[in-house]
């Protein structure tokens, strides 16, 4: 997988994240800045989620 996406890209998909996951802060979203690490250290940490999952939830949202 690749771990970076362009930043154009992440800006674009950052309301889609914040309505998904809700409970993640404006902040959170930041620091992740279009990182498949961070992202999945995020949603792992946050919801509990595996880190595959998480990975998978990224592959999702790159593909939008």
């Amino acid at each position: 997988m690749n771990t970076d996406i362009a930043s154009g890209k992440w800006k674009q998909l950052k309301g889609a994240v914040k309505q998904k996951w809700g409970d993640l802060t404006d902040d959170e979203i930041d620091q992740v800045d279009g990182s498949a690490d961070r992202f999945a250290g995020l949603m792992q940490e946050r919801y509990g989620l595996a880190r595959d999952q998480a990975e998978k939830e990224f592959d999702t949202l790159r593909s939008m």
